[in-house]
């Protein structure tokens, strides 16, 4: 089936629980077949303990279900899964080490269950409800403390061959620069991410420059202040210093994003993630690096790039809708 008619044929069947896990908190909402959330409900999330994590799971579930009646569930975390969907191979948050989720969550649950990177739920979510709806090619990518992403091509979640494709964020792309927490130079997350940009600004005001003076001023005095997310509300506000870096960060975002056209070859691009609250501020700078960089221009269609529709609840709307859409929600 095209995977335009196959788009048109998702999703009809029920209301689905989809859940969130990140590092401080886990969040679940019950999602109906349009992407609504009718109900929401959040923990924070206990400590690294798999078992811990799965009652919080439990528990979760069980307060959404008790007013709506939920077909499946889906759990969205950062992390590898198998290409089966069942085990989750490693996690940068959790003490998740080839832990058999599924088969454990689905005892407790008595529902289908399905597992996927956030990065996977996310774009699903962007692509069924969001800013991708109608791109036949979609990448994902997604800003916050690092650079994540994920791809939906023809109406599935590409994967890869290991079910590990989508780590953008760690491609090189200043040979010798700054150290990643990956062991590698110069990746991409390192210059143009969230903690790029407050290690940017916290660096212009040690230089004790006029900019730096006034930047440290707006921060309290106090440089450590200055994080991504700190320097993004300053830029809203009209600074133009935290502008200016906000600049730099958009021209590293629109050279990566053309490495993976040239890669990809995508329809479109939807960037998410905490720093796109800067909007235009930062999608403007990286359109014209993208132009700029895209091998070649010209001669080539070249890729949209927009800024994601549904926030937050993203990654929580693609987990529930996977769920309750895809084969690997095994009963």
């Amino acid at each position: 089936m095209p995977w335009a008619a196959r788009r048109s044929h998702l999703g009809r069947r029920g209301l689905a629980i989809g859940i969130d896990i990140g590092g401080t908190k886990v969040a679940a909402g019950v999602v109906d077949a349009e992407g609504r959330v009718l109900a929401e409900a959040r923990r924070s999330t206990p400590g690294a303990d798999p078992r811990a994590v799965e009652q919080t799971i439990v528990e979760l579930v069980d307060e959404l279900s008790a007013e709506h009646r939920v077909a499946s569930v889906g759990i969205g975390a950062a992390g590898w899964m198998d290409l089966d969907g069942g085990t989750v191979l490693f996690s940068p948050h959790l003490a998740w080490r080839n832990e058999p989720l599924r088969a454990s969550l689905q005892k407790l649950l008595r529902r289908p269950v399905l597992l996927t990177n956030d990065a996977d739920a996310a774009a699903w979510a962007e692509w069924r409800f969001g800013a991708g709806q109608g791109e036949s090619r979609l990448v994902c990518v997604t800003l916050g403390t690092g650079i994540g992403g994920a791809m939906v091509m023809d109406g599935r979640v590409e994967r890869g061959r290991y079910g590990v494709a989508g780590e953008f964020g760690h491609q090189i792309i200043f040979p010798g620069g700054h150290r990643c927490e990956c062991g590698n130079r110069g990746c991409w997350e390192q210059y143009a991410s969230g903690n790029a940009l407050g290690r940017e600004a916290r660096q212009l005001v040690r230089t004790n420059s006029p900019e730096g003076r006034a930047l440290l001023e707006k921060a309290g005095g106090t440089a450590e202040n200055l994080t991504g997310a700190a320097v993004t509300a300053l830029a809203l506000e009209g600074d133009a210093t935290s502008r200016e870096l906000l600049a730099d960060q958009g021209e590293w975002l629109g050279l990566g994003l053309a490495n993976l056209a040239a890669a990809l070859d995508p329809g479109m691009f939807v960037i998410g993630g905490g720093l796109c609250d800067a909007g235009e501020l930062l999608a403007g700078p990286a359109r014209e690096s993208f132009a700029k960089n895209l091998t070649g221009r010209g001669f080539r269609p070249m890729a949209g790039i927009a800024l994601a529709a549904l926030g937050p609840r993203a990654g929580m709307i693609g987990a529930a809708d996977l769920s309750r859409v895809s084969g690997r929600a095994h009963s």
